[in-house]
Formats: structure tokens, C-alpha cells, sequence
């Protein structure tokens, strides 16, 4: 190997802004919403089950590309706070369906507003402009690699 690795710094590639900009958003979204109780992962686990009733956990850990191995201990935290119940599929009783309680659209309904605005924070030093470019950028990377990794292991 040559010497380029020495000037190489490691701040300067796309992979360290993506796992700084990961930091970020988690860290503004656990100040916004802390207090109700939900991880970034629960939340959008609740705001998938909450949109479609009765889902079943493969559908759910392949819906917002979580792995489905470790996606069960989320839906046990969810549902141990009585967010969401499961129940047995009438077509195969393997499969446990996952529906939303009134607590759990109540919470849902809480946590959203303080949702958008840790987005809104993470974006504030864009213009509106560059925000939109930003977002249609990072669209762009996410939906050209939809086949590499599509699941994150563990909450």
C-alpha cells in the first residue's frame, strides 16, 4: 500500500457524515421526544402498525427495513407500555398480528409534532432550497443502493 492512506482523512468521507448526521438525528429526536418514552425505531414501528392495522412482524420488519429477528423485542417494548396488542392470524395461527390500542394512536398522535420539529431542527442551518436539494440527494442514494442493507440489527 502506498502512502496516500496518510493523507487521507477520514472526517473528509461520506461515510463519516452519514454516521455523524445518524447521530444527529437520533440525539434531536430524543431531546423532542424523550419524555413520551419512544426510541426513533418504536416510533416508526408504532406509526407503521397505526397505519396498517393489523400487520404482521415479517411485514413490519421488511416495511421499515428492520431486521426481523430482533424486530420482536420492539413490538414487546410497544406492547408491554399497551401501545399496540397482538393477536393470532385467523389464516395461520404462526403469525401474530399487530394492531395499535387507543393508548398507542393517542401516543402517536403526541409524538408526531415533536417529531417534525427535531426534523425541522436538524435542517435549520438550510435554506428551504437547500433542503429540498439535500432531501432529493439523499433520495437519490438511498433508492440507487434499496438492495444493500436494508435491515439495521438491534433498537
Amino acid at each position: 500500500m502506498s502512502e496516500k492512506w496518510k493523507r487521507l482523512d477520514p472526517k473528509s468521507l461520506p461515510g463519516h457524515f452519514a454516521r455523524r448526521f445518524q447521530q444527529l438525528a437520533v440525539a434531536f429526536f430524543n431531546e423532542e421526544v424523550a419524555e413520551l418514552g419512544l426510541t426513533p425505531v418504536q416510533y416508526v414501528a408504532l406509526h407503521t402498525i397505526c397505519r396498517q392495522p393489523g400487520i404482521d412482524q415479517k411485514t413490519l420488519a421488511q416495511t421499515i427495513l428492520y431486521d426481523a429477528a430482533t424486530i420482536g423485542g420492539v413490538i414487546d417494548r410497544l406492547e408491554s407500555r399497551g401501545l399496540v396488542v397482538r393477536s393470532v392470524s385467523p389464516q395461520d395461527r404462526r403469525v401474530r398480528l399487530i394492531s395499535p390500542t387507543a393508548e398507542g394512536l393517542q401516543s402517536l398522535k403526541n409524538v408526531i409534532p415533536r417529531m417534525l420539529h427535531a426534523q425541522d431542527r436538524m435542517l435549520e442551518p438550510l435554506s428551504m432550497p437547500e433542503r429540498k436539494e439535500f432531501m432529493r440527494m439523499m433520495g437519490v442514494l438511498v433508492e440507487k443502493h434499496a438492495d444493500i442493507g436494508g435491515t439495521a440489527p438491534g433498537e
